[in-house]
């Protein structure tokens, strides 16, 4: 078995394809439209889906929101380094949320920024991305 994608819903999705292809970097790698049952379909990512896990951006007809409810973490992202990413997206109109710096009780660093959807993405700094930090 390997993990394929993260499916998440959301409001608007070109606003969503282009935070996260302009925003953070991913490409646009698929679309699909079911007009049967009213949604479309978007698959983003930062390599093919043979390769990697991906995210799944779904778009159901009619629906501008969504609660997230409490159960939902984050997706957590590996970069180089963190205070320099938060800068980029920024600078291409991201929000980020927590700057750059040490995890609480640990010295991983850490930023988080939201998607547009209000969906929290953690940056984790290369050197710290897997090691599973379960906050």
């Amino acid at each position: 078995m390997r993990l394929l994608h993260t499916m998440l819903r959301v409001g608007d999705l070109q606003r969503s394809i282009d935070f996260y292809t302009n925003v953070l970097g991913m490409s646009l790698l698929r679309t699909s439209e079911n007009t049967e049952y009213k949604y479309t379909l978007a698959f983003v990512g930062y390599c093919p889906e043979t390769e990697g896990s991906v995210l799944e951006l779904t778009y159901n007809w009619g629906v501008d929101s969504y609660d997230l409810g409490n159960a939902y973490g984050h997706i957590a992202l590996s970069v180089e380094n963190a205070a320099e990413a938060c800068e980029r997206i920024r600078n291409n109109g991201g929000n980020v949320i927590r700057e750059a710096g040490p995890v609480k009780g640990g010295t991983t660093v850490i930023a988080f920024v939201e998607d547009p959807d209000g969906y929290k993405i953690e940056l984790i700094e290369e050197k710290d991305a897997g090691k599973g930090l379960g906050h």
